[in-house]
């Protein structure tokens, strides 16, 4: 092991300080130290997070440059000035050798940080610290993991290239970070001469690993450091359906400028389960207090997707300075947010405009933008039955089975599609079997869990559905629908009425069969699906989704508490 630093650490200095190189004859992009990078100069920015690791009497800023020297000054940080300096080499250590020894009769422990990698922050450079420290090493040094395969010029090279399955896997170093031991710095010796083992880790900075070397580089760092955090806070279970998550999920796909995290109530697993199937980092509430869980996540902005919110953790995120939207929100809490998209309610008569009301503000998923919307069959061909991500009270069974004789006199293909929390599916695949093993023609088509619920409604005449956003997308696809609801929320949204193209039966907390029966007589049997398919075909909601994205993210300029 390396000796003992003969210049012990005076006991009132601490154990570490920070040391920024900032040469401006090495800058790749003119002046690039002294230039703003979304709002900030490159220097000053390194200075700031050198200063959330140490205090500022312990930030040293190594230059050639008065105006650099001018700018740690009024930053409180000191300066070793050589007008003369310059990095030619790589290796850092060997560069600043000299004024590095200075540092090292004072500190048990330099790390360099340089302002090129300006992604890094105080939490990087204080984890990669600790890691270094608990491992006892000489040096930590900082890498990029890189996934490649070579192609040297060749034929074979280049047919190898084209063919094999695996590349070849390297590790990089960044400039980002280097950490010293002082004692080790009299056995990093010049090129060439022998010198005792030293032991060094590394530390790898992929997601922060950026260095500027190119106006790209700058471009990209700016972009990434002017990006927000988007929390949104959902709800899915049995009780309340998908329809949360599946809108929430379709504008985070929107949001592609901004970093979004997802928080699942505590009581929401399945829904945690389904949104971290689709990579987006997912947590769920730990404390008693939503608001604890929310804070801890440090956002710029709070989406909620949680039926009615109370006032109190509203304010709580009000009071950080966050700007809050709610989603069918008809609580208290939806008074103290900043937005209220309440699609799926019409506007009462004295409207707030902070309240987005009406089926204007439906948000639709693209794969409906996309989709072919149906023509009207006077002899309609297929009937869909669908009733949301869970349907707890197991609608789905009691319909099939309720118009399985008035569908076999018509000759209608029955589609039935059911959500990922749907609790009864092995009895319903088993029912389906059932039946269509008794020449059930043309046989039931089940479908659990689909992820192009527009493709299940393409080239379809009728359906029959709960009360939630499922009944947009039907107008939107033209299939009059009968329609009814799960509980007195659900009664509550009433777009999914005759003025727009459904037979509405109201709540059936009892399923009722004959009603079920009747209705759906009435629509292959007489005019009324025309009609109610012609009052369909004047709703576009193609626009909205972008109209409300955007009403959404205007709200980050008004305030945030960063990250």
């Amino acid at each position: 092991m390396p000796t003992p630093c003969p210049l012990a650490c005076p006991a009132n200095q601490p154990s570490r300080c920070v040391v920024i190189p900032a040469i401006k004859k090495n800058a790749v992009i003119p002046d690039q130290l002294i230039k703003r990078l979304a709002g900030e100069t490159l220097i000053q920015r390194a200075i700031t997070t050198a200063k959330g690791v140490v205090a500022p009497e312990h930030v040293w800023v190594i230059t050639d440059s008065d105006e650099i020297r001018l700018i740690c000054e009024r930053a409180g940080v000191r300066t070793m000035h050589d007008p003369n300096l310059r990095i030619a080499s790589l290796n850092i250590v060997q560069a600043l050798r000299e004024k590095l020894q200075t540092l090292a009769d004072l500190y048990q422990h330099i790390i360099i940080y340089r302002a090129s990698s300006p992604l890094i922050t105080p939490q990087d450079i204080e984890d990669a610290y600790g890691r270094f420290t608990a491992a006892g090493a000489d040096c930590l040094v900082t890498l990029k993991s890189v996934a490649y395969r070579m192609w040297q010029g060749s034929e074979s090279d280049l047919s190898s290239l084209l063919f094999q399955d695996e590349g070849d896997h390297a590790y990089i170093e960044t400039k980002a970070l280097f950490m010293l031991q002082a004692n080790a710095l009299s056995h990093i010796a010049p090129q060439g001469k022998n010198t005792p083992p030293l032991k060094i880790i590394p530390y790898f900075l992929n997601d922060r690993s950026i260095e500027i070397n190119s106006y790209q580089d700058w471009w990209i760092c700016e972009k990434i450091l002017q990006s927000k955090h988007i929390v949104f806070v959902v709800a899915g279970y049995a009780a309340i359906g998908m329809g949360h998550i599946y809108r929430a999920l379709m504008l985070a796909h929107e949001i592609a400028d901004h970093r979004v995290t997802f928080l699942c109530t505590k009581e929401s697993e399945l829904a945690a389960s389904n949104i971290a199937a689709r990579d987006y980092r997912t947590r769920i509430q730990q404390h008693e207090d939503l608001a604890q869980d929310v804070l801890a996540l440090r956002p710029h902005l709070v989406v909620n997707d949680i039926l009615d919110t109370e006032a109190a953790y509203i304010q709580q995120l009000k009071n950080a300075g966050i700007p809050v939207v709610n989603f069918e929100d008809e609580g208290p809490g939806a008074a103290c947010a900043d937005l209220v998209v309440n699609a799926l309610y019409e506007a009462p008569a004295e409207e707030d405009p902070r309240v987005l009301y009406g089926y204007t503000n439906f948000c639709l998923r693209d794969e409906f933008v996309y989709a072919t919307r149906n023509t009207f069959r006077p002899s309609p061909k297929r009937l869909l039955i669908t009733f949301g991500g869970t349907d707890h009270s197991d609608y789905t069974r009691q319909t099939l089975d309720a118009v399985l004789e008035t569908c076999n006199a018509q000759g209608l293909e029955i589609v039935v599609v059911t959500g990922p929390g749907y609790a009864h599916k092995e009895n319903l695949t088993a029912h389906v079997e059932r039946l269509n093993s008794q020449g059930q023609a043309p046989p039931i088509v089940f479908t659990h869990a689909t992820n192009v619920m527009s493709r299940m409604m393409e080239n379809t005449d009728i359906a029959i559905s709960s009360a939630g956003r499922t009944v947009y997308e039907l107008a939107h696809m033209r299939i009059p629908a009968i329609v009814i609801s799960h509980h007195e929320r659900e009664d509550m949204h009433t777009f999914a009425r005759p003025a727009n193209g459904f037979l509405y039966l109201g709540i059936m907390e009892h399923y009722n069969a004959p009603a079920m029966q009747k209705a759906l007589h009435r629509l292959c049997t007489t005019n009324e699906r025309h009609e109610l398919f012609q009052r369909m075909s004047r709703f576009d909601f193609t626009r909205n989704k972008t109209r409300v994205v955007h009403a959404i993210t205007s709200l980050l300029g008004n305030g945030s508490i960063g990250e």
